[in-house]
């Protein structure tokens, strides 16, 4: 079974918002045996909905319409349906009465434009929208599911996950599908490919290799299918296992997750905190672990640093380091990091010292030359990268590299047998 999902609204082809109800659709769909054929986002005119609704009709099975479902003049989806489905409206009795009531919670007058919202095309199942005044529809069109939601996204989730989502698992045609995603770090996709093209070109016809990359990590999707689940079950554990080995040292985790999601489980379940010595990067690395929810049980703070007298009195750096290899340098940057363990008082520190660009490179020091350190339990250990000239990729591949760095520590000193 082969699904389309349509957004409606101008403001997301404006790039006024994100359309992120399709991708979390999608991976719903994916989780189920329903593969996304196509994604379409379209204007708020009836012509258009009506073209992109004959368009999926022609290539999926599924189709699923989200947005445009408002009791305002310029959200059109239910009259362009109306149309499209050649049928009229009813006022649902069940949603009039839910609507009444949230108007009444809130002491508000209610409208006619507001009774509007229980008008439901005639040849449709409801889809009760607790959460809202909108609801959703099902409807059958010539043997097709068409599944029309509201765009607001919490309110699209609940539908799907109570009145959409239960129904699509016991429907034919869904085909078994498994995915096995490996985070990779600190090698490039093209250097990652050479590495692994063996295994890659020895993939049986229904199972796929995706390199998906960001700066810094390259995740690898295996994707398979095909009518026994057990069966693609061992096959993808077998083939990963095989790219694990491979990529060795490369390889920071199974699971799908990012890198900072991965050290702030590490250090909840073991108990340690961290903090955070940056220059060059500017709080990017602390933004990025107190992203995660609950970060405060292991992330302590950190400094910005970025003058060299802050790196003395926040950070212990040596006077004679500073003049003697400058602030981007292998001796300043342990330095960071062991004085941040020291004052912060924590079981782990990262460092950053750089030159993001895109001036203030030299030729012994060029732009793009970054000097990360992690001060352990046991060890101090560094790494120098040079990256380009763009400073903003600079920072968020500093970033990556320091957070990926510490990862590979955190497992070292924990585990003797992996690779630090």
């Amino acid at each position: 079974m082969q699904a389309e999902i349509i957004t409606i609204g101008d403001e997301i082809l404006i790039g006024q918002i994100v359309d992120t109800n399709s991708a979390w659709i999608a991976k719903q769909l994916n989780a189920i045996g329903i593969r996304v054929k196509q994604i379409s986002s379209i204007a708020d005119h009836p012509a258009d909905i009506l073209a992109a609704l004959t368009l999926a009709a022609e290539r999926a099975d599924l189709i699923l319409i989200t947005g445009g479902l408002g009791p305002t003049n310029d959200d059109v989806t239910k009259q362009a349906l109306s149309v499209y489905f050649d049928c009229g409206f009813r006022r649902d009795p069940n949603v009039l009465a839910h609507v009444e009531a949230i108007f009444e919670r809130s002491n508000r007058p209610m409208l006619e434009i507001n009774r509007r919202q229980a008008d439901v095309l005639e040849k449709c199942e409801v889809l009760f929208n607790e959460m809202g005044t909108a609801p959703g529809m099902w409807l059958t069109h010539k043997e097709k599911p068409y599944i029309i939601m509201p765009g607001v996204p919490f309110e699209m989730k609940h539908i799907m996950q109570e009145r959409v989502l239960p129904k699509l698992r016991y429907m034919d045609g869904r085909t078994p599908i498994r995915h096995q995603t490996l985070l990779t770090g600190g090698l490039g996709e093209s250097f990652l490919a050479e590495r692994i093209t063996d295994i890659e070109a020895a993939l049986p016809p229904h199972i796929r290799l995706a390199y998906l990359p960001k700066p810094g990590l390259v995740r690898l999707r295996l994707t398979a299918m095909g009518t026994n689940e057990e069966k693609l079950k061992q096959e993808v554990e077998d083939i990963a296992a095989r790219l694990k080995e491979r990529i060795g040292p490369y390889f920071l985790t199974d699971q799908d997750a990012g890198v900072e999601q991965l050290i702030e489980d590490f250090l909840q379940a073991h108990e340690l905190s961290l903090s955070t010595a940056e220059s060059c990067t500017g709080g990017n690395i602390a933004r990025l672990l107190t992203s995660i929810p609950g970060s405060s049980r292991v992330f302590r703070g950190g400094a910005v640093a970025y003058s060299n007298e802050l790196k003395q009195s926040l950070l212990d750096v040596d006077a004679g380091t500073l003049e003697k290899y400058g602030a981007v340098s292998e001796e300043t940057v342990r330095e960071m990091a062991s004085g941040a363990k020291r004052n912060f008082r924590t079981d782990y520190a990262v460092a950053v010292s750089g030159i993001a660009g895109p001036d203030g490179g030299t030729a012994d020091k060029p732009v793009g030359l970054v000097w990360i350190a992690v001060a352990g339990k046991n060890k101090v250990i560094s790494r120098k990268h040079v990256f380009g000239n763009d400073r903003a990729i600079n920072m968020e591949r500093a970033s990556t590299a320091a957070l990926t760095l510490l990862w590979q520590l955190l497992n070292s000193e924990h585990d003797p047998k992996a690779t630090d």
